[in-house]
């Protein structure tokens, strides 16, 4: 997508990866929306806690990230021993893989470039495979994301007013976006909307990340809190609700998303609002069998218990008076909000059961949640 930084506008993916350097280059999305820097991961591990500590976050842009920490783990290696080599290869996957534990993505991430692999017959020979098939996995994400957005623009006409959750847009991805797809093809298509971005407490993705992508994409767009939305659909002011996801069982359609994706699904099955889960197909988790195994993270207290924000520097400009493409960046910092002695709670997903999901939005079609295990052969599922 496209991005202006100090008043030149350019292409950006989220994730990169440089050969030259070995070093994955990531979004330090965490510093958005105040400042646009590029971090260069110069090693697995370092990786790992970039997934981890959400320097990258979104399940599409850690599956692609972990697949090309893999790859950079697998370069690293120095020596002709195959038997050493997978050892070392085995530390690299499990390290990666335990970064973040709800979202499938990296798992079948990994997979994906362990299995191209093992046509090396050579330490070198699967080191090259490593890369290209990172660089194929981050490819077909885009593909994806291209095309949930054709299946998804007729639902978004002239007027339409969508409520999204969290980022699910191409922050979250390699490029495009999940949720967001739909809306950037509506765009290209040249119809007028309106997109409600749930702020999403504890860590304000949506206020943070998806209102900075859709002002940098001219999209008509206003942060919500997050309880405000059952107050707009109670007044018939929304009529839409698309989300991402970063699990999606396919035996069941349970779908595993950021905390409050199911409080506005219950939401919006009270109000007869159709809700959307838009994802690629590495979301699918063919495995599981019940929502209730879907592992859940647990984060920690502070991000409830306090807000990281800008601290104004001088010159810059109030909020109401300031561009994407002119505004100063201002100090980072964390400000504690709750009572001092209190503790919190910080489950970092919930799972929204089938029956509040009108379709899943992938990118072979729209099907409902309990049509996946039918079609799993278009899907990319097991025979």
């Amino acid at each position: 997508m496209n991005v202006t930084v100090r008043g030149h506008r350019q292409a950006c993916r989220t994730v990169d990866f440089d050969a030259a350097t070995n070093t994955v280059r990531l979004i330090e999305q965490r510093l958005l929306p105040h400042r646009f820097v590029i971090l260069s991961s110069t090693d697995y591990q370092k990786t790992a806690c970039a997934i981890r500590d959400m320097v990258v976050r979104g399940a599409p842009a850690i599956a692609a990230t972990a697949a090309y920490g893999l790859a950079q783990g697998a370069r690293a290696f120095r020596g002709r021993d195959l038997a050493r080599f997978t050892a070392h290869l085995e530390r690299v996957r499990t390290t990666l893989e335990a970064a973040r534990p709800t979202a499938v993505d990296p798992v079948n991430a990994l997979r994906q470039v362990l299995q191209a692999m093992r046509e090396g017959r050579t330490v070198a020979q699967q080191q090259d495979l490593a890369l290209a098939a990172a660089r194929a996995f981050a490819d077909a994400s885009v593909a994806h994301c291209e095309a949930i957005g054709r299946h998804g623009l007729p639902l978004i006409q002239d007027g339409t007013r969508v409520l999204t959750h969290c980022n699910a847009g191409w922050l979250a991805c390699v490029d495009v976006g999940t949720a967001t797809a739909p809306l950037y093809a509506a765009q290209a298509a040249g119809r007028q909307f309106h997109v409600f971005c749930d702020e999403t407490r504890p860590r304000c993705q949506g206020a943070s990340l998806t209102a900075w992508e859709l002002a940098h994409q001219g999209v008509s767009h206003h942060v919500l809190a997050d309880n405000a939305a059952g107050h707009l659909m109670q007044r018939g002011e929304i009529d839409l609700v698309i989300v991402g996801s970063d699990r999606v069982l396919g035996r069941t359609g349970h779908v595993a998303n950021k905390i409050g994706t199911y409080t506005k699904a219950v939401l919006a099955h009270r109000h007869r609002l159709p809700f959307y889960v838009a994802i690629p197909l590495s979301t699918l988790d063919w495995e599981l069998r019940d929502g209730s195994e879907i592992p859940i993270e647990e984060r920690s207290e502070d991000e409830v218990l306090g807000a990281w924000g800008a601290v104004a520097t001088p010159g810059l400009r109030s909020s109401a008076s300031t561009s994407a493409s002119t505004s100063r960046p201002g100090r980072p910092a964390y400000v504690r909000i709750a009572n001092p002695s209190s503790h919190a709670r910080n489950p970092g997903f919930d799972v929204t059961p089938p029956e509040l999901i009108t379709g899943i939005i992938t990118p072979v079609g729209i099907f409902k949640p309990r049509e996946l295990w039918r079609q799993r052969q278009r899907l990319g599922g097991p025979a």
